[in-house]
């Protein structure tokens, strides 16, 4: 229910934001941001969306593997250190699962194992290690009951050629035509997320202003650690909502 409210709340300011000439050439999201984005830029209808983004959340729920697990935020090592020392662990199953930006990456996997990377990665040079409020294997390989489940679902959707481009979170890469929509969203699931490369690729395509929208500033935060002189805006309420049009419109202008 939490996943659906968010999906609702970001795509009713994005038309707010629509109905005062404000529109994204390129919309991404952070794992279940992306269904915003790909919503945004109706590739999937709203209608579809919200049946598929329910089922996600459901079966994420459903097939989580008997355990105790958990994810840490690992902050100011480099990825192939992270991925070395994941490896290394020796008292159960922990992969990198989001690449969040330059510094910052979160593991996931079984909680004794995340523990001792933590120890391990503080160990080899890290900053800050933070052990996150979240109690699943998000993607991670131990989901895959779910992705499966999830084919299913994801087999009955009409995917539409899109408005506006949207940066897959598996890569880091622009959607395209071709793409076969059921195998990269199931495969969502289970594979880490690389917004740092999505960043990457926004600056690349010399993006000045970006706008986050749904609760907290997170992906505000990625930004502005890794990119110089640009515009930031997150909405999440009315006021934020206000100050955000204003604003932008003043720079449209």
């Amino acid at each position: 229910n939490t996943q659906l409210a968010i999906l609702v709340m970001s795509l009713a300011i994005s038309e707010l934001l629509k109905q005062n000439n404000i529109e994204a050439n390129i919309s991404a999201g952070l794992s279940l941001g992306e269904y915003s984005a790909l919503i945004y830029s109706n590739i999937i209808s709203f209608e579809d969306g919200i049946k598929i983004v329910q089922k996600r959340g459901t079966y994420m729920q459903e097939y989580l593997p008997q355990g105790n697990w958990s994810m840490a935020a690992i902050l100011g090592l480099d990825d192939n250190t992270i991925e070395e020392v994941c490896k290394k662990v020796t008292s159960g199953f922990v992969v990198p699962a989001n690449y969040n930006c330059q510094g910052q990456v979160a593991i996931s996997g079984e909680k004794q194992a995340v523990e001792e990377a933590m120890d391990l990665l503080k160990q080899a040079g890290a900053k800050r290690t933070i052990e996150l409020k979240t109690s699943g294997p998000f993607h991670t390989k131990a989901l895959e009951d779910a992705k499966n489940e999830y084919i299913k679902d994801l087999e009955k959707i009409k995917f539409e050629k899109g408005t506006t481009k949207v940066i897959k979170n598996i890569d880091g890469t622009f959607y395209n035509d071709t793409d076969d929509m059921v195998e990269i969203l199931s495969n969502h699931i289970i594979s880490p997320v690389r917004f740092d490369k999505a960043i990457k690729l926004m600056k690349d395509e010399n993006i000045d202003t970006f706008v986050e929208i749904g609760p907290g500033k997170t992906l505000t935060g990625f930004i502005k650690k890794e990119l110089e002189n640009v515009n930031v805006f997150n909405i999440y309420d009315v006021d934020t909502l206000e100050n955000a049009i204003q604003k932008l419109t003043d720079i449209k202008n």
